[in-house]
């Protein structure tokens, strides 16, 4: 474990969000398992819930190796991550795995971007919670096999995608102002990140993703 340092506040916004992420991830995706039509798959989901909470536990970890309570780092954005998880709650499977593939996906994205602005242990701890690429390809197979099975699917799973995408959007608005200052600094240091240019790779990148599995943007 690192060595514990004096922490700037930045990193212990960043550190509670992306560990409330994890936590919140856990519980979503605990209870989607039990959407699967079989057991292979609803194991898959939970395999994938088993490494949100591990990734949860390492940055609750390091949190307290830098003396500052998880709860205490991690409350400023309960509201905004708990009304995303409830607003876009999943129907059936197929709508699961979509949440999974897409949801995680951008905001690995939007992590792996801020992840440069840090330094050391918290840069690596940051790319190391980010979602393992077989947890993706697991995901998009899925979205894949339901479209395959009834064509009508990719319409009703393309508007799914666009409101997860734009529920994400809205709460990262209410994180914004949830924080208290040293977040939004962080993501908005001209020198370190080009917020345009951020936005735009984010949107090509969903959009890659989308096409890949069938879905219109």
């Amino acid at each position: 474990m690192p060595a514990p340092t004096t922490p700037t506040p930045a990193v212990v916004d960043l550190l509670g969000l992306v560990a409330l992420g994890e936590l919140l991830a856990f519980d979503r995706m605990a209870a989607d398992a039990r959407l699967a039509p079989d057991l292979r798959r609803r194991a898959a989901l939970s395999e994938m819930a088993a490494a949100e909470i591990g990734n949860y536990r390492r940055l609750a970890d390091r949190l307290a190796a830098l003396d500052v309570p998880p709860d205490d780092a991690m409350a400023p954005y309960v509201g905004p991550l708990q009304a995303y998880h409830d607003s876009t709650e999943p129907k059936d499977w197929a709508e699961a795995v979509t949440k999974a593939y897409v949801g995680d996906a951008i905001t690995d994205d939007f992590l792996r971007e801020i992840a440069g602005t840090l330094d050391g242990p918290d840069r690596q701890l940051v790319l190391d919670v980010l979602h393992e690429s077989r947890y993706a390809d697991f995901a998009a197979a899925e979205i894949r096999v339901a479209i395959e099975a009834d064509p009508r699917v990719a319409n009703r799973l393309s508007m799914w995608a666009r409101r997860l995408v734009g529920e994400a959007l809205s709460q990262a608005g209410r994180v914004a102002a949830a924080d208290r200052g040293p977040l939004t600094a962080l993501i908005a240091q001209g020198e370190q990140v080009d917020v345009q240019g951020l936005f735009r790779r984010l949107t090509a990148a969903h959009t890659a993703r989308m096409a890949a599995v069938g879905l219109n943007n």
